[in-house]
Formats: C-alpha cells, structure tokens, sequence
C-alpha cells in the first residue's frame, strides 16, 4: 500500500523548487512505492511549452524503465493535470493520480474536462490531497508576481 501522504510531500518539496515557474511537482513511483521520477515544473527555464512537471516525470520515468507503459504506477501532483498533462499520463497506463489542488481554469481530470471519460480509461483519480498546502504554494507564487 502506497503512502499518499508521504509522496505529495515529496510533490511538494519539488513544487517550491520551480523558480519562477508555476510551482508544481511532481513524483512517479513504481507498484512497490520506489520513485522513479520527481520532478517540477521547467516550462520557463528550458522555454519548452511542455515542460511540465507530470511531462517531464513521464519522460524520465519511461527513461528509467526503457518502457513508454507505465502499467502499475502511481503520480503525486500538486495541481490537477492540465488536458495536455492529462492525455499524456492517460496513454502512459499509469494506474493512479493523485493530485493536491483543482485547476478551476485548465484541470483535465475532473474540473474543467474529464478526459478519462473522454478516453474510457480505467486510471484511478484522486483529488485534493494536502489541498490547503498545494492551494497555498500557488496563492502565495501568484501574489509574488502579481
């Protein structure tokens, strides 16, 4: 059994390393809890659109593996998925996704569009985990910049 709550804090610890990107992080680990990949956001350091931080966990863990199926593997993400992040962790097989904030804007899991219903995928989707702490890592980024 995996421990949710100790790997969103690994999400969350990578989230605060997003210098000035949107902070979020992310963690992929394995069927045995071992982490394959944790990551955060780099869309402005790398001036890559699709460095975000599930896209960049994906590249790396696949890398790891030597696999683009990551059949049995769980992800710990600060914000839900945007469709693009969505789509990708979907074709990916990863089994669970677990996410701290919903993305009321471009959440691609359940708020804004639900692309497992889309897709007909059986990946599990779990919302608002440790969501006072991710809401409150993004609160305080969005005030620093505004």
């Amino acid at each position: 059994m995996l421990c949710i709550d100790k790997y969103m804090d690994i999400a969350i610890k990578e989230a605060e390393k997003s210098e000035g990107d949107i902070p979020i992080g992310c963690v992929l680990v394995d069927s045995e809890g071992e982490i394959l990949s944790q990551t955060h956001n780099l869309k402005e350091k790398l001036k890559d659109v699709t460095a975000h931080a599930e896209m960049l966990a994906l590249r790396e863990a696949s890398d790891k593996l030597n696999n683009w199926r990551l059949n049995g593997c769980s992800m710990f993400v600060t914000l839900e998925p945007c469709p693009m992040c969505a789509w990708a962790i979907i074709n990916s097989r990863v089994e669970n996704v677990y996410f701290g904030s919903y993305d009321n804007l471009y959440g691609g899991m359940s708020t804004k569009i639900n692309l497992k219903e889309i897709s007909k995928s059986k990946i599990n989707i779990k919302g608002g985990i440790k969501e006072a702490e991710c809401d409150m890592i993004l609160k305080e980024y969005f005030e620093k910049i505004r």
